[in-house]
């Protein structure tokens, strides 16, 4: 009851006398004492959890700081509360008055904003060579160093990682950022955010929270710090006591927290309590007006007594550094006069005084403060020895220049590339997926459009998205002009892309609504938001779109983890951070399972190091400068990921067409496995053919000769004693090597309907004379491993004679349009222009003319480019793909295409005991000393080598596929072959394995 009545009493005070007058503030002091010990008696006990204090103390740092504390004057004591705002984008000017605030004021730290890495590395040093006291350097870098530099890493906004459900990653992006923070020489990253977004029009927080529950924005905030002070760089939690729940920015005005104590200490402290309990380092106090928590009406909780130090210290048991935020901001900056707002700050509790106006006034001020009694010796020992304790522990007492050497690369490696993959693998979420529309399924039957809203950019998502499937981006100035166009397509993809801001306004236009509700109606359509998660609050309905994705961030990385979802090369594990609406709670998130497509990552995602892997680059350009081959792609995959894919050099040696990497090769022999094999395969699995089966069975034409016999197994393993290959093409010439006339036409008729080159047709029955001429030739005198075409241009009759269809029409239908392989055919001339398709030959011999988009293999071109054994047209990509499926051992996309033991009779080496390396249609590595790899690529490897320069392997032991396609034999295949003779595919192939992390 006295308690009470003395309260009262100096309430009236309070009121009566003004809080600037010297004696007043004495009576203040008593009266924030006694409503320290009311607040106290009537906050309940809380159950509290074992506390952590991360940072202990030692006898070494005891001794340090009550060494330099007896030795510093009251300026260099009063000097340490500062931490003064510096930049390392400004000019002369600027860098001096920083040098003037550390000499004449002894300042105790530096808050970096706007510049360059080496240029604050710079920076840093200098002033802390001014210093006698080495300077405390804080950093605003909530979603790392780019928040505040350029040329440093940008990790994703904490809403996208909201929707993250690994901790584990969630604490790897901590250590990662105090890795580079450290390195940078900077001691205090104030983050994490602990504000619980509950508001969706807060204008400053909103994606720099984790969401609106306070649980997951616990757990996240939690990693993060842990990951930070893993690295001995000081995690900050702010904006204490919660900036979550406003629609003001406190940068501009004072915001209010119009929630009860109870309220607040459920939700918004709810962080901060299990976060101390951990061994937060230090707390930032925020400008809020909280009427629940400080009774003095539009009172800064900055400056509060009762928020800074009865809650956070004594409630709370805080026992690290306090913060202001920044006292130039107009929350606090309006509320008092520089130096007065300083004054305030440290009454209330605060420890460093962050970003002041006027450091000469503040140190004035707390100087004539100490000196009238209004603040006490004891009070600035308690915070300058806090002060010197943390300089300690962030190995202050030892100080080292920042070293230059490397800086930017080492703040700029490929691992955290290969962490933010995994992150937005992790985040992306499915919001609604009616009829299973997600992951997209059965290519062959789908034709899918593209359609851009919002205005950033979006080409990585669509060259993504065209990875996989043919992707045909629809454009158009009117609403009718595009659904006009639309028709004709069975799913439409609409990429809503945003500027990449945290603060920049993520909502749809009112036409673009329009646009989305318009399409949603007449087309099946999977919406996919690369913006904020509020920008759908603005949906008014959801009927009409069948799978909604948020993707959160428009960046390249978020492009293509979202196109692998959509494909099904990824799970979707991501949750809604945040409500939106009625339709998505907080926490929803739909779980789709991958389909094993292959999909896309950097080398340390799966295992492998990238600057080890960057040597192809040097070995292939090696190449085309030594005019090996004018250019070529080469693709690695590892663990279902494509990790390394890049285009060198030219079309050709005048230097006008660069190779893309969806440009398309001759692939030559590969079709052998990319289009005869497998296609065998499937016939071997139905039964009509067994390894017994004899050549003789297969096609009338054998039945009666020497090779009737040959069964299957000999046949596919090149033991067969078959002759290697025939010049079909010579018996055809006349005598000054010029087609003959009873052979060919210039132009196509019924009978000469085979197109072997421009303005060159062959008449149709000769393809059954080529089958007679391998039926007659002599077999071989000695049974022994030769390598011969003759197999597989004897497969491709069987197999057509079998299913009766065209080779080139089968391996369509049953794989390249099921796997996405939309580049992959015979006869590319069919469907892509001749400027993606690079030369293979300028033929002085038998077409006599430049040989581009026709095969280059002349028996091949013979059959009108359809052969068994030459003939594909292909990219690294689609080539990886089928290789993909054989290293799943038959299935690709949620598709069974074989059985696993189909594969594997195939992929047996039979003969290996004989001297003979070959599978059955497979190659297979070297025995002894011959053969087509590197010699590390294990016996379970499988693959096959190309005439034109090319070359595709895959190793299921680790995981690997290798793709070479290159055009060495242009201009003239007759030249040496220095591609094969300098090792060039093996040498690659090497680098690949030498890049596995051991």
């Amino acid at each position: 009851m006295k308690y009470r009545i003395l309260i009262f009493l100096l309430a009236i005070i309070y009121v009566l006398l003004s809080v600037e007058d010297f004696e007043a503030k004495k009576v203040v002091a008593v009266h924030e004492e006694v409503l320290q010990k009311s607040f106290s008696a009537t906050v309940p006990e809380k159950v509290k959890e074992e506390k952590i204090t991360y940072f202990e103390t030692t006898d070494a740092q005891k001794k340090w700081v009550d060494s330099v504390y007896k030795s510093m004057t009251l300026d260099e004591k009063v000097g340490q509360l500062f931490m003064v705002a510096a930049y390392s984008n400004k000019d002369s000017a600027h860098v001096e008055s920083i040098d003037k605030l550390i000499e004449d004021h002894k300042i105790g730290g530096l808050i970096f904003f706007q510049g360059g890495p080496v240029r604050q590395a710079k920076l840093t040093n200098r002033f802390q060579a001014k210093s006698k006291l080495p300077l405390f350097i804080g950093i605003d870098a909530e979603w790392g160093l780019s928040m505040r530099l350029d040329s440093t890493y940008r990790y994703p906004w904490n809403m996208t990682l909201g929707a993250v459900q690994d901790m584990k990653l969630i604490e790897k992006l901590g250590a990662q950022m105090g890795e580079q923070s450290k390195r940078m020489g900077i001691h205090f990253n104030f983050a994490p955010v602990l504000d619980i977004n509950t508001n969706p029009k807060n204008p400053i927080i909103g994606n720099r929270s984790f969401g609106e529950d306070k649980e997951n924005v616990t757990d996240r905030a939690l990693a993060l710090m842990k990951g930070l002070q893993s690295q001995g760089v000081f995690a900050t939690g702010k904006h204490f006591p919660g900036h979550g729940d406003t629609d003001k920015d406190s940068h501009y005005t004072l915001p209010t927290i119009s929630f009860n104590k109870e309220r607040i200490d459920d939700v918004e402290l709810y962080p901060y309590r299990k976060l101390i309990n951990k061994g937060l380092a230090s707390v930032m106090v925020a400008h809020l007006n909280v009427p629940s928590l400080e009774k003095r009406s539009n009172y800064p909780s900055s400056i509060s007594y009762n928020i800074v130090t009865n809650i956070l210290q004594k409630e709370l048991d805080f026992e690290g550094l306090i913060f202001t935020d920044a006292l130039n901001m107009k929350g606090a900056s309006s509320f008092k006069k520089p130096g007065d707002i300083d004054l305030e700050a440290f009454l209330a509790g605060n420890d460093i005084l962050l970003f002041p106006e006027n450091v000469p006034v503040a140190i004035t001020k707390i100087k004539e403060a100490l000196q009238t009694g209004t603040l006490t010796e004891k009070r600035l020992e308690f915070s300058v020895r806090k002060i010197l304790e943390y300089k300690f522990k962030a190995g202050l007492h030892s100080y080292q220049p920042i070293s230059l050497l490397n800086l930017h690369s080492e703040i700029n490696t490929m691992e955290y590339d290969a962490l933010q993959y995994d992150l937005y693998q992790e985040a992306v979420t499915v919001l609604k997926n009616k009829d299973e529309i997600l992951p997209i399924k059965n290519l062959e039957r789908q034709k899918i459009a593209y359609v851009k809203l919002g205005d950033d950019i979006h080409s990585p998502f669509v060259e993504t998205l065209s990875q996989y499937a043919e992707i045909t981006e629809v454009t158009d100035s009117s609403l009718l002009g595009i659904t006009t166009k639309l028709k004709e397509f069975s799913t439409v993809i609409i990429g809503f892309h945003k500027a990449d801001g945290a603060w920049k306004n993520h909502d749809f236009k009112e036409n673009e609504l329009v646009w989305l509700y318009e399409i949603a109606r007449t087309n099946k359509v999977i919406l996919d938001v690369f913006a904020k998660p509020y920008s759908l609050l603005q949906l008014t309905t959801t009927e009409n779109i069948e799978a909604i994705v948020v993707s959160y961030q428009n960046n390249p990385i978020a492009h293509s983890v979202s196109g692998q979802l959509i494909f099904g090369s990824i799970d979707s594990k991501g949750k809604l951070p945040v409500s939106i609406n009625e339709d998505f709670a907080v926490n929803h998130g739909i779980q789709l399972k991958k389909n094993n497509r292959l999909g896309f990552g950097v080398p340390e995602n799966v295992g492998m190091n990238s600057l080890i892997l960057s040597r192809i680059d040097l070995i292939a350009q090696d190449a085309i400068d030594k005019r090996m081959a004018p250019g070529m792609q080469v693709l690695v995959a590892r663990k279902g990921k494509v990790i390394y894919q890049k285009a060198f050099g030219h079309h050709n040696y005048d230097k006008r067409t660069e190779v893309k990497n969806t440009d398309i090769y001759d692939v030559a022999s590969l079709t052998k496995i990319m289009a005869t094999l497998p296609a065998m395969m499937q016939l071997y699995e139905r039964g009509l053919v067994n390894m017994d089966t004899k050549l003789g069975e297969m096609l009338p034409v054998f039945k009666g000769t020497d090779k009737e016999k040959i069964n299957f197994k000999d046949f596919l393993s090149h033991y067969a004693r078959l002759q290697p290959w025939i010049p079909f093409y010579k018996t055809t010439l006349d005598a000054n090597k010029k087609p003959l006339d009873n052979y060919y036409r210039k132009s196509y008729s019924n009978d000469f309907s085979l197109q072997v080159a421009e303005n060159l047709y062959m008449r149709n029955d000769y393809r059954d004379t080529i089958l007679k001429i391998i039926a007659d030739s002599k077999l071989l005198p000695k049974r022994e491993y030769k390598y011969s075409d003759f197999t597989f241009i004897v497969l491709r009759d069987y197999i057509e004679k079998t299913t009766g269809k065209t080779l080139d029409v089968l391996v369509q239908e049953n794989f390249y349009q099921s796997i996405g392989a939309h580049y992959t055919m015979y006869n590319p001339l069919r469907k892509f222009d001749m400027s993606v398709i690079p030369p293979t030959e300028d033929d002085t011999y038998f077409r006599n003319q430049r040989i581009q988009g026709y095969v280059h293999d002349m028996g091949a071109a013979m059959n009108g480019g359809v052969d068994g054994h030459a003939g594909i047209f292909s990219n690294a990509m689609d080539m990886a793909k089928m290789m993909q499926l054989y290293l799943q051992k038959g299935t690709y996309g949620g598709k069974t295409y074989f059985s696993k033991k189909t594969f594997e009779d195939f992929n047996t080496c039979y003969f290996c005991s004989e001297g003979n390396r070959r599978g059955l249609g497979f190659d297979k590595p070297q025995l002894g000393t011959a053969g087509p790899t590197c010699g590390c690529a294990s016996m379970t490897s499988f693959g096959h080598t190309g005439f034109t320069g090319t070359m595709a392997w895959a190793d299921p032991e680790q995981e690997i596929v290798y793709i070479f396609l290159s055009n060495r034999t242009f201009p003239d295949s007759n030249a040496p072959n220095n591609l094969s003779k300098n090792n060039v595919r093996e040498r690659i192939q090497q680098v690949i394995y030498d890049a596995i992390e051991k």
